[in-house]
Parts: C-alpha cells; structure tokens; sequence
C-alpha cells in the first residue's frame, strides 16, 4: 500500500474511494509514568514518551490501511497524523488519508 502525505502521485490517475483512517489511545505504565516525571525535572527527551507516540502511530496507520484495505484503495494520498492527550499518560493518534484506487 502506498502512503503519501501529497495529494496526487505524479503520473498516476486515481478514482477516490473515500477517507480512511485509524485511530488508537495508547498509554503507559505506571512505572515508566513515574519515571517520566522525574526526567521533567532534569530536562532532556522523555524517552518513554517518545517510544509511545511512535508505537501509537505504528497502530494507527495499520489501522488507516487496513480500513483503505477493505476499500479496495491501492494507495491512501495527502495522509496525516493527529494527537491529543486524552488523559495524564494516554495519548489518542488519529491517521487519516484519501483512499484511491489507481486507474
């Protein structure tokens, strides 16, 4: 499945199927929260966090193209990312994208 954050691919024309997307809550353990809370007293990159986010949005865009998937979609184009903090430790990520079938 090709994934692009542009809106059209160069040379290739599609029919648009609809939006797909995918989203996920992901949160973290205690022990790893807590750890986190004492780094923001030092300054420097929360790793933990970062390892979170980046696992979220794994599951969000396998979310995005499973759904583009069941479209029928070869592609999803002018994809994007979204995050909120939906409480202290979880964070939800929302991939969004145009499906499109080449033709």
């Amino acid at each position: 499945m090709l994934l692009a954050s542009i809106d059209s691919i160069p040379g290739k024309n599609f029919e648009v199927l609809g939006m797909a997307k995918g989203t996920v809550v992901q949160s973290k353990n205690f022990g790893r929260d807590f750890m986190a809370g004492l780094k923001t007293l030092v300054g420097g990159e929360i790793v933990g966090y970062t390892e979170m986010l980046n696992e979220a949005r794994q599951i969000a865009t396998k979310r995005m193209v499973d759904e583009a998937q069941a479209l029928g979609a070869d592609a999803v184009i002018g994809v994007r990312y979204g995050s909120s903090a939906v409480m202290q430790g979880a964070a939800e990520v929302v991939a969004y994208g145009t499906a499109v079938k080449f033709i």
